[in-house]
């Protein structure tokens, strides 16, 4: 049964996206004239979609318990000099709020270097250009030694949302990439899966920038990409993760440590900064 339950969980997401297209289709139908059949039909398939959204939201709050401790797993920080942590799991687990696309224990990190000023939220435009954010376009490194599996740069990089009112704004255009998919919230993104069968994400990366293949084999530390802000991203910042699965919709997240950084009480260590901490992180040898 525990077995059941976390493979139900692991699917939780693609389940709770069909069902809720079910249903609003099922809305927009139910202004529409149909024969006795297919009226029947129609009840029948909302019924089930309930039910099994029902079960999706049940799974949220079940299959947490069911899933079994991890280690933390060290790795290289992917970005180098100073950053500041946002959403870390060194705070609270989730870190985002939600354990979907293996986003449990994923940091966020936002470029504040010494001798450039970092946007202040609420100040200037409510929409800032990406490359007012000293992160844009700095480089993006691998976290582990492996073989790229996902590398995607297509996607734009749109502006920040800089204030409350956009902020909002983003919270509705949120909803909509959700329909999109995982690729829609990560934006541009590379994944490499390792020799022990974890998988290394980072994303919002910036468009055109990323310098890998899917199938090439790459050393943590290698560069790989430059930050950006694609994806359901406020501004431009690195999204970095680790999981258990490839792909987003089924995977979990998995705890883990960046080696040789330096935090504000001093190191360099194995750890990783909790929420409002600044991280230093030497140029990786990739």
């Amino acid at each position: 049964m525990r077995r059941i339950l976390l493979t139900l969980y692991r699917v939780r997401g693609p389940l709770y996206g069909v069902t809720a297209l079910i249903l609003v289709a099922v809305a927009f139908t139910s202004g529409i004239s149909l024969g006795d059949g297919a009226r029947q039909v129609r009840n029948i398939v909302a019924v089930i979609s309930v039910g099994v959204l029902t079960v999706c939201v049940l799974l949220v709050f079940i299959g947490p318990r069911l899933i079994p401790t991890r280690e933390a797993v060290a790795i290289s920080a992917p970005v180098s000099g100073r950053w500041l942590s946002m959403n870390s799991p060194a705070t609270k687990v989730p870190s985002h709020g939600i354990r979907l696309y293996g986003q449990a224990y994923a940091i966020d990190l936002v470029h504040e270097p010494d001798d450039t000023a970092r946007p202040t939220f609420g100040s200037g435009s409510a929409m800032r250009p990406a490359r007012e954010y000293p992160a844009f376009g700095e480089p993006v490194f691998a976290m582990i030694d492996g073989v790229v599996v996902r590398a995607t740069d297509w996607r734009r990089d749109h502006r920040a949302r800089s204030s409350g009112l956009a902020i909002a704004y983003m919270l509705i255009e949120g909803a909509v990439r959700e329909l999109g998919g995982p690729g829609f919230i990560l934006g541009n993104h590379v994944t490499i899966r390792g020799a022990n069968g974890n998988f290394a994400t980072v994303a919002h990366l910036e468009q055109g920038s990323v310098a890998v293949k899917v199938g090439e084999t790459v050393r943590a530390g290698t560069r790989i990409a430059r930050c950006g802000n694609s994806g359901n991203s406020s501004e431009p910042h690195v999204h970095a993760q680790l999981m258990d699965r490839a792909s987003p919709w089924t995977a979990q997240g998995l705890p883990m440590l960046f080696v040789d950084v330096v935090l504000d009480e001093g190191g360099p260590l194995a750890a990783l900064p909790g929420t409002g901490q600044h991280m230093i992180a030497a140029v990786p040898r990739g």
